[in-house]
């Protein structure tokens, strides 16, 4: 009896040894999850995107008229006013031409001249029947032709020197001269389409920024904005939306949006990067998640949550706002759902995690803080 009781303990001591051995190897299976912190509330009342700076007005200067380049009168950077002379082209072609212009409009005014003196005395030798009526609507026909004549040439010779008058390079209107490619000597002109001068109007500066989709409707036509730029730290400059594009580019699903600025103190130049912060409304609706707690799966980014069965359930995120170390989201989790931080790329659907049963306080930033079990 006494080595049956004795061979009966054993067993069961085993057994027990081995549920515990079990039970200790599943808990040692089961992945430990830590939890990420979640926000309510969008981070600030301001949106900052990159812009690209630029001016007013901006042209390419080329030579109308075949030649070449006699004398430049403004070198880079210099300010000019509308209409003033550049650089000057000698076009001896163009010169010879006009001569001949002015030659032919001469003699076709003489021709012109005589073919009206002709007209006049058949048309009074008619009176007197010596000549036929035939005969005088033939010589009054040729003085209409000869004056014909006398407006096509004047019409050739007002060309040529509307030619001329592009020997002399003007600016379209005040500005900076941002470029100078030619030299004296220079061959130029429509045979020769060589770029001159390149004039910008920088007394305002246009400023042009792609704001995202989800924030477009937020942006309205007369609204403020900051620009920053880094070659002026702790500046700021205002500037304020003149129009959109009132339509979303496929590619990047961005709004183009243009500012003005006033540049009277020419501290901002074209073409430069800026930074501009658009004011905002903050929004409650919004969550924030730390991007450590980010998954790319299937194309879209999610998150791992913790469910009330301690099981794993992905949740694809509607995204607004990329804010570097957090996002924004609008849709596909709670503030107070348990969203696994530094989640492993082995976690699976369904499978089964040991976590925090509930939500930290420091998780429900933004909620009123409850206590008793009453807010």
């Amino acid at each position: 009896m006494i080595a049956a009781g004795l061979a009966a303990f054993g067993v069961i001591s085993r057994r027990l040894e081995h549920d515990r051995l079990a039970q200790w190897t599943e808990a040692q299976a089961t992945p430990s999850v830590e939890l990420a912190t979640l926000k309510l509330g969008s981070a600030d009342d301001g949106l900052t995107l990159p812009g690209e700076i630029k001016a007013l007005n901006e042209a390419q200067i080329r030579a109308r008229v075949n030649g070449y380049v006699k004398e430049w009168k403004y070198d880079i950077g210099a300010r000019v006013k509308a209409g003033e002379t550049l650089a000057v082209i000698d076009a001896p072609e163009l010169d010879q031409q006009y001569q001949e212009a002015k030659g032919q409009l001469e003699k076709a005014e003489a021709h012109a001249q005589l073919a009206r003196l002709t007209s006049k005395r058949w048309a009074a030798l008619r009176a007197s029947t010596v000549v036929s009526q035939q005969s005088v609507d033939e010589k009054s026909g040729e003085a209409n032709a000869k004056d014909a004549e006398v407006a096509v040439a004047r019409g050739n010779l007002n060309r040529l020197q509307a030619l001329k008058s592009f020997t002399e390079v003007t600016a379209p209107f005040a500005g900076v001269v941002t470029a100078r490619r030619i030299d004296v000597g220079v061959l130029v002109g429509p045979a020769h389409p060589v770029e001159l001068f390149d004039i910008a109007d920088i007394h305002q500066l246009r400023v042009y920024v792609r704001v995202p989709q989800s924030l477009a409707p937020q942006i309205r036509q007369g609204m403020k904005a900051a620009l920053s730029l880094p070659q002026y730290p702790g500046r700021t400059f205002e500037a304020k939306v003149t129009a959109t594009s009132d339509a979303i580019e496929a590619n990047s699903r961005t709004l183009l949006v243009q500012l003005l600025t006033n540049n009277d103190s020419g501290a901002l130049l074209p073409g430069s990067f800026a930074e501009v912060r658009f004011e905002l409304p903050k929004r409650a609706n919004v969550v924030r998640i730390p991007a450590t707690a980010l998954l790319f799966r299937d194309n879209q980014i999610q998150v791992a949550v913790v469910d009330a069965d301690q099981r794993i359930a992905f949740r694809k995120l509607t995204i607004d706002r990329d804010l570097g170390s957090e996002v924004e989201v609008s849709a596909g989790v709670h503030v107070s759902d348990r969203v696994v931080n530094f989640p492993s790329e082995t976690l699976q659907e369904g499978e089964a995690v040991i976590a925090p049963p509930q939500a930290s306080a420091d998780r429900l930033a933004g909620q009123p803080r409850r206590e008793g079990g009453k807010e």
